[in-house]
């Protein structure tokens, strides 16, 4: 079993920054891959950054390309969201996912999830 928790959530005006957390316990090394995803009131859940844990790489939804970087850091099993350039649109609550292996990181299939943060832009 894993654990996540995510962290860093708030509300901001837009052009404003965040940085998200998502700290994992339990058996962290059973999945090979963490997402990010946002879910707005109303609307689908929708993908918006991985990162591979093995070496690190990082991919992004072209919705938030060039704004937001996910990183990680091993020794604190934690993954990370920076956020820049907040749009009004970026309004949603933040999960992170942890896929197992067989599991992906984009669909958030075979993931374990975490309760989310809650990010508010205002314009």
């Amino acid at each position: 079993q894993v654990q996540l928790v995510e962290s860093g959530g708030g509300s901001v005006q837009s052009g404003g920054s965040l940085r998200l957390s998502c700290a994992a316990s339990g058996y962290t090394d059973s999945y090979h891959c963490v997402g990010w995803f946002r879910q707005a009131p109303g609307k689908e859940r929708d993908w918006v950054a991985g990162i591979t844990t093995r070496d690190s790489g990082a991919y992004y939804a072209d919705s938030v390309k060039g704004r937001f970087t996910v990183s990680q850091d091993n020794a604190k099993n934690t993954v990370y969201l920076q956020m820049n350039s907040l749009k009004p649109e970026d309004t949603a609550m933040y999960y992170c996912a942890a896929a197992v292996y067989g599991g992906n990181c984009i669909s958030g299939e075979r993931s374990y999830w975490g309760q989310g943060t809650q990010v508010t832009v205002s314009s």
